[in-house]
């Protein structure tokens, strides 16, 4: 099928196919080299490139033997550097939106109930951490904590979070509208743009939004500032009407 003809070329519906495919995969490939760590990846790959160049150009056998060597393997260095990212890429190229909101539990009615317990934390300056799974599933990190199983509630949000009880330290896990565990492990950011962050929270929150889809909210027990990681981005000193309209748009994906 044709759809127009410029001079002697027709572009058909199988070619408008093909470039929408291509433009999308190279759209992707923006967003996965929009973190730090692969910028700075994709300039050491730049300067790998130049140097091979110049091997070639100026005859250097030492330098092109390596440069042959070190491109044999390359692409598995690459995959196994770019895991996280290239697992995130491909979970949300293969999500499907009906999908999602056909399996998606109806727990909007735990954002008020989230909200409130982060409100009185803040206010109290009671560290927090709450991971809210999305589609890649957190049982792994689940099985690191204490198992709890409950409906989500402020009053057993704030409980769990009030220093020296023993369940105050770590992340809890919420699917839903249930609270999975409490006390888990998460994995820290491996990202030198968070190296400097004050608290293990802020790193943790990072790391498992890098690692997963999760959506992941924080509260500073130094100041009681609220903060949420998603995507491997961490974004500071939110409002609580900000974290609604977050919370809400988390919910109805």
């Amino acid at each position: 099928m044709t759809l127009f003809h410029i001079g002697f070329l027709s572009f058909t519906l199988v070619d408008l196919i093909d470039v929408l495919l291509v433009g999308y995969f190279f759209y992707r490939l923006i967003l996965l080299i929009r973190s730090v760590r692969s910028i700075e990846l994709l300039f050491g790959l730049f300067i790998f490139f130049v140097v091979g160049v110049l091997s070639y150009w100026f005859d250097l056998s030492m330098v092109q033997w390596f440069i042959s060597n070190i491109a044999a393997f390359g692409i598995i260095v690459l995959v196994i550097i770019l895991q996280p990212e290239l697992r995130r890429s491909f979970v949300r190229l293969g999500q499907n939106r009906l999908i999602r909101r056909l399996l998606k539990q109806e727990s909007r009615g735990a954002v008020e109930d989230i909200l409130r317990a982060v409100e009185k934390m803040s206010e109290s300056r009671h560290g927090a951490l709450l991971a809210l799974e999305n589609n890649i599933n957190l049982a792994s990190f689940v099985e690191s904590g204490k198992a709890i199983g409950a409906d989500v509630s402020h009053e057993l949000i704030e409980t769990i979070f009030t220093p020296y009880t023993p369940l105050h330290d770590g992340a809890i896990i919420i699917k839903g509208d249930q609270i999975l565990a409490a006390a888990c492990t998460l994995p820290l950011s491996q990202n030198p743009a968070y190296n400097r962050l004050y608290g293990m929270r802020h790193k943790a929150a990072v790391g498992l939004s890098e690692e997963t889809d999760a959506f992941v909210i924080v509260v500073s027990e130094e100041t009681g500032q609220v903060s949420y990681a998603s995507e491997g981005r961490l974004v500071r000193g939110i409002t609580l009407t900000e974290l609604r309209d977050k919370l809400n748009e988390f919910y109805s994906n």
